[in-house]
Order: structure tokens, then sequence, then C-alpha cells
């Protein structure tokens, strides 16, 4: 029997999705955490998000319910496209999870996730770590993501929500721009399932969902391609935005910089960081 605890500490990396093409099934992992410790005991009232999880998390492990209370402290931006609210359901699932003494196994948990997220990409890479691709049938595939590739993240000062995000999406697509964008998936797939990450030059373009989103993110094609121009594989508008995400073999730090220069923003914030290939870990 694993002995039960009063309170546990669980870090959630922050996560990249869509990768242009790869809409609603394909993310990645970074090094960017969140901290969510979950106690025993009442506390703080911290909104309708842990409620909803921890509904869903007592009805599915069918142990009695608890009261408890959790807070969160890190580096993952709010509604930036960078998964921050995965990072708390998935720090509250498994912080519940653990206090009631494991009754429901890792994928368990990312089922819940992606439940309550209302699509899998984010969950899944956050919840495995590294490369994740989630078909609507089918198992969900990861693959540890190896040096030197590095992920450079331009995030604005402002916020983009995803259901604004989705909102201006159209309810049909013309069938070339769906072979276009199928084949692109393919070929990203493929190039992280092998490690031939050079593959990946110009396979990130989008004919889905980043040209409806385009005019909340005006900025989106001059950053993609000054970053290509500076040696960046190719970018892609992070989940629903507003940050935008460009992978490189090189020169990290000088694309970066020119990402920067090319969005024509006074107050922005770009980072360089690697894949986090481990996932959700319990820290305590």
């Amino acid at each position: 029997m694993i002995p039960l605890m009063d309170e546990v500490r669980i870090s959630v990396p922050a996560s990249t999705a869509n990768l242009g093409p790869g809409f609603d099934c394909l993310g990645i992992a970074l090094r960017l955490y969140n901290t969510t410790t979950v106690r025993r005991g009442r506390g703080p009232a911290r909104g309708d998000m842990a409620e909803e999880v921890a509904r869903l998390f007592f009805r599915e492990a069918g142990v009695r319910r608890f009261a408890f209370h959790w807070e969160v402290e890190g580096s993952v931006p709010r509604s930036r496209g960078l998964g921050s609210s995965v990072t708390v359901r998935l720090g509250i699932l498994h912080g519940l999870n653990e206090l009631a003494g494991r009754p429901l196994r890792r994928t368990e948990l990312f089922r819940l996730c992606a439940e309550l997220e209302g699509h899998p990409d984010n969950a899944a890479a956050a919840a495995f770590g590294g490369f994740a691709m989630v078909p609507p049938v089918g198992r969900l595939q990861c693959y540890k993501i190896k040096n030197p590739m590095r992920f450079v993240l331009l995030i604005p000062e402002f916020e983009i929500s995803t259901p604004a995000a989705r909102e201006v999406l159209p309810s049909k697509i013309p069938l070339q721009d769906a072979i276009f964008s199928a084949g692109c998936v393919a070929a990203i797939a493929a190039a992280f399932a092998s490690g031939k990450y050079q593959n990946l030059a110009g396979c990130f373009e989008d004919r889905l969902h980043q040209p409806h989103r385009e005019p909340l993110v005006p900025f989106l094609p001059a950053v993609i391609t000054a970053a290509r121009r500076a040696g960046a594989l190719g970018g892609w508008l992070s989940g629903s935005g507003s940050t935008i995400a460009c992978a490189t073999l090189t020169n990290p730090k000088k694309i970066a910089t020119v990402m920067l220069e090319s969005s024509g923003l006074d107050s922005a914030v770009a980072l360089v960081v690697g894949a986090d290939n481990s996932g959700v870990r319990i820290l305590s």
C-alpha cells in the first residue's frame, strides 16, 4: 500500500502545440515549468478550474472526496499558447492522485486532462515529455528530442484566449489546403521519430488555422521569415498564440534577436529553451 501524504509538489513543463499544420494533434514539451503544490485540508478558494478538475478526478478514481487546496508558481505565462492551463490541470490531477494513494495511472490522468482541455496536444506533451503525436484514433506516440535541437520563443505581452482564437476558424477548408497540411504533418512526424531534424526545414507551413489567426498576431509571417533567414528550420504560432515558436539546430541567440526585431513589438521576451523529455515529475 502506498502511504498517504498531506502535501505534494508537482512539476509540469510548458508545451508548444500544433507546430503549424498539426492542429490539435502535435505537441512538444519545453524546459519551462510550473510547480503546483496540493495540500490536504481547506484553504483559499482558487476558482472554477480546480473544482472542475477535482469533480472529474474523484469520480473517475472512485475514491471518497477530501478537502484540498493548492497553489501554483513558475515561469509559464498565461494565455500565451504555452499550455499554462495544462500545467495547472495536470498538476492538480497528479497532486490529488498522489494524496489519494495513486488510484489512477499516468495515462489515465493524461486522458482526464485532455478531456478537460478539449484537445489532447498540449496535455500529451506535458504528461509524457518530448514530441507527442495524438491521432484521433489509435495510440499516442512520443519521441525524445535530442540535442542540439533548440526552440526559440517570442512571447508578446498580450494574451490570446483559446476560445477567441477558435472562433476565427472556418468550418470548412479547401481540399488542396488539407492535402498540403497533411503532407507537412507526415514530414514533421517522420523527422522527429527518426531524429533526422534537418528534414524539418520548410515543413511547419500551415493552411488549416494560422492564415485565419494571423489578424490576431499580424507580425507572425515577418517573424517566421526573419527566423528562417537567420537559420531556423521553421516556425509556427504556438497553440493559439500569442507566442511564436521556432525550431533550430544552430544560432538560437541570433534567431532570438531577429525574431524580436522583426516583430516590431515594444514589449516582448525572446527565450531559448530545450525540449523536456520527462513530462510531469513528482517533486515531493
